[in-house]
């Protein structure tokens, strides 16, 4: 089953006639997808990918009943691209975006939920149901499906992570990319808690990173709400100290932050920790006692 998108999402593009709108909009409609338009202020009435292409987010939805919206807009019109698909009633925004400033976005994650929508993201590479729908960046061909959800605040290192899951043969249920920003729409206690209620997901996969406090709090959530295995991954170990390093949200202050408190957050909430990527597999494995 998987969690927030299924194969009946039904997914518009927000900047579907740019160069990585367009690019990435093929490449979901390749996997599955159900891509049912795209909207570009101005270029209403034009084809992209033979999807038909809108002004406003609201006529789309009007058009096609789609209910989750990915947006690749420039920073400066991310804002205006998110309330727009708030407004219109999207229940599920994903942020590819990148560079939206830190104020606008805390004044967009309260409009946004006021709304009643979920948003992923910004600076985030999406998400993917395995075999059913993938909504942003992520390369379909590494994922399987099964049972092993993935929560990250890393890009590439996620692909690295389910890449190794993939070739041990464990299949992946959802796998989310939420982005590694310091004010981001859903967190891993939002995703912790849908995994958990999941039928479909037996496990799950935590991949965390220097700066912020998200992965302690995670670890105290899993402590206290989650009974389904969980592992975890924290890179940025060997990072130096006082040198600014990776996402926006890698910042580290007042000793709060730092790969050891997070590692051993997560160990004390009974969460294995791998010092490599490549030993995730064998974690979740001896997690589930398989």
């Amino acid at each position: 089953m998987g969690i927030l998108i299924e194969n009946n999402t039904k997914v518009l593009v927000q900047g579907i006639t740019g160069r990585d709108g367009s690019f990435h909009a093929s490449s979901m409609l390749e996997y599955g997808t159900r891509v049912v338009g795209g909207v570009t202020p101005g270029k209403g009435g034009q084809e992209v990918h033979g999807l038909p292409v809108f002004n406003t987010v609201a006529r789309a939805v009007a058009a096609t009943g789609a209910d989750c919206s990915v947006i690749f807009v420039p920073a400066r019109f991310a804002t205006a691209a998110l309330r727009e698909a708030a407004d219109s009633g999207i229940g599920l925004i994903v942020c590819i975006t990148e560079g939206v400033p830190v104020l606008e976005m805390i004044a967009n994650y309260y409009y946004i939920r006021q709304k009643g929508a979920r948003l992923i993201g910004p600076n985030c590479p999406g998400l993917i149901n395995p075999g059913k729908s993938k909504v942003g960046i992520m390369p379909g061909h590494i994922h399987k499906p099964g049972g092993i959800g993935v929560i990250s605040r890393s890009g590439t290192l996620t692909y690295e992570v389910v890449y190794n899951l993939t070739l041990a043969g464990l299949g992946q249920s959802t796998c989310i990319g939420i982005g590694g920003d310091p004010v981001i729409g859903t967190g891993y206690i939002d995703l912790l808690e849908l995994f958990e209620k999941d039928p479909d997901t037996q496990g799950v996969v935590i991949i965390g990173e220097i700066g912020g406090e998200d992965e302690e709090q995670a670890a105290e959530y899993i402590r206290r709400e989650v009974g389904k295995p969980v592992v975890a991954f924290i890179s940025g170990r060997t990072a130096p100290p006082g040198k600014r390093m990776g996402h926006a949200g890698a910042i580290i202050s007042g000793g709060k932050g730092t790969a050891e408190a997070k590692v051993k957050a997560f160990q004390e909430a009974g969460v294995p920790v791998a010092d490599r990527p490549d030993r995730i597999p064998e974690l979740i494995k001896e997690k589930l006692g398989s």
